[in-house]
């Protein structure tokens, strides 16, 4: 259904590195700058992601409600992703982020961690056990 994302950056360096170091924890992606604007790609399995600064020359800002979800292969990749974001400039998400088994009534529970960007867009990574 997606063919990519593409997040705004107001420091596209600083970005980079912080996704450099999660995209590493979550087994790598191929990246490179995009050699006309002051952005870089990154593509895995086909799925591109985007950052860079917004095309219409405004300042980055996040959407609330809005959340990008990688898939993980368990939750050790999940710890290596939360720590890799929080030790290259992310931080926590309102309280929710912490890695960890979330208990659902069905009984298909699933693994979540969450972390902010440096700009402050909400990113998630899932496991279903």
């Amino acid at each position: 259904m997606f063919t990519h994302v593409h997040l705004g950056s107001n420091d596209v360096e600083k970005a980079k590195a912080f996704y450099d170091a999660t995209f590493e924890a979550l087994g790598g992606a191929q990246s490179w700058k995009d050699p006309e604007r002051n952005r870089y790609f990154y593509v895995k399995d086909g799925k591109f992601f985007v950052i860079g600064e917004p095309l219409d020359g405004d300042s980055a800002t996040c959407s609330n409600g809005f959340t990008v979800g990688f898939s993980i292969t368990g939750p050790e990749q999940g710890d290596a992703w939360f720590k890799a974001g929080l030790a290259s400039g992310g931080s926590e998400c309102e309280g929710v982020g912490a890695p960890g088994v979330r208990e659902r009534p069905d009984g298909n529970n699933i693994y979540l961690a969450y972390l902010r960007d440096p700009d402050g867009h909400k990113l998630c990574v899932m496991h279903r056990a």
